[in-house]
């Protein structure tokens, strides 16, 4: 497979793309790739995994709606 070697770029790109690769878990190459294949071809070439999409996910905090109240405890009978 053929390689790319890209030179001179900013220390602000190279500390993003670090970000990016490690949010995604991922090393710093293999973002790349991602990026260029993205930018390159659309994303319709290789979908997001599940993983990608939980960890694109904000953190909104603590919600209601998936709170558990107190454990009511109760003998059991086997």
């Amino acid at each position: 497979m053929p390689q790319l070697l890209v030179r001179q770029i900013e220390e602000k790109v190279v500390r993003k793309l670090k970000e990016r690769a490690g949010r995604h878990g991922v090393s710093m190459e293999e973002e790349h790739r991602r990026i260029l294949r993205e930018a390159l071809l659309g994303s319709s070439v290789k979908g997001r995994s599940f993983k990608d999409h939980l960890l694109a996910m904000p953190n909104v905090g603590d919600d209601e709606d998936f709170s558990r109240g107190p454990q009511i405890e109760r003998p059991v009978e086997l």
